[in-house]
């Protein structure tokens, strides 16, 4: 394994509709090289839900590939979600977006009777079980919080998805712009971004504030 911090990211697509939230990823990537570390990015080999228009809103009839979508964030440098092993990385990190609940999960139409895709399951319970640090942002709390019963999370200040986390178990705790709920026993470290209303200068400061709780937890 390399000297510097070596993370994980999961990508759910492209795009905040259907896939990854673009800006989410981008600055969680920022962030950890700032902080002195490198990345190697993963996304499902499957079919995403559905595509949507991000324009209007509107879903298109079309499919589309979410490793192929994600790889245009990682630029091409991306590898499919099977191939990744725990035991190769010191963390792993979990950007936003809707991908996250419709690709990565059922959340988006199944609440906390949602199910996770088995690679994604895989890897939270491998990280725990090495004791490797966890860090999700935006809606991704809720993907752990299905897989770890009793994990302490935030997604921020939503009603209606903190009592389905807390339907699944969990401990949901209010939170802002850029705060950071960290769970000592699971180690994992949550941030709201865009389940608040956010400026990327909101989300750069969410993406780097769990990143660095997320490095303090590393082994």
């Amino acid at each position: 394994m390399s000297k510097l911090p070596k993370i994980a990211i999961i990508l759910s697509g492209n795009g905040v509709y259907d896939g990854a939230e673009i800006h989410e990823a981008t600055m969680t990537m920022y962030a950890i090289v700032k902080l002195g570390g490198e990345y190697q990015i993963f996304a499902p080999d499957m079919e995403q839900h559905h595509v949507i228009n991000h324009i209007t809103g509107e879903e298109m009839v079309e499919k589309r590939n979410v490793l192929i979508e994600s790889a245009r964030i990682a630029r091409g440098n991306i590898k499919a979600l099977s191939e990744l092993k725990v035991a190769d990385y010191n963390a792993i990190m979990f950007p936003g977006g809707f991908g996250v609940a419709k690709n990565l999960s059922s959340f988006a139409f199944d609440g906390a009777d949602c199910t996770v895709i088995p690679d994604v399951e895989r890897i939270i319970m491998e990280a725990v079980q090495a004791s490797k640090p966890i860090g999700a942002l935006c809606i991704s709390p809720a993907i752990v919080a299905k897989v770890l019963e009793g994990v302490r999370v935030t997604i921020g200040q939503d009603a209606e998805t903190a009592e389905a986390l807390s339907k699944m178990g969990s401990s949901h705790v209010n939170t802002d712009h850029g705060e950071v709920t960290i769970d000592d026993d699971f180690k994992v470290a949550t941030t709201p971004c865009y389940m608040l209303d956010a400026t990327i200068v909101d989300i750069a400061n969410g993406a780097m504030n769990v990143t660095k709780a997320v490095f303090e937890m590393i082994e």
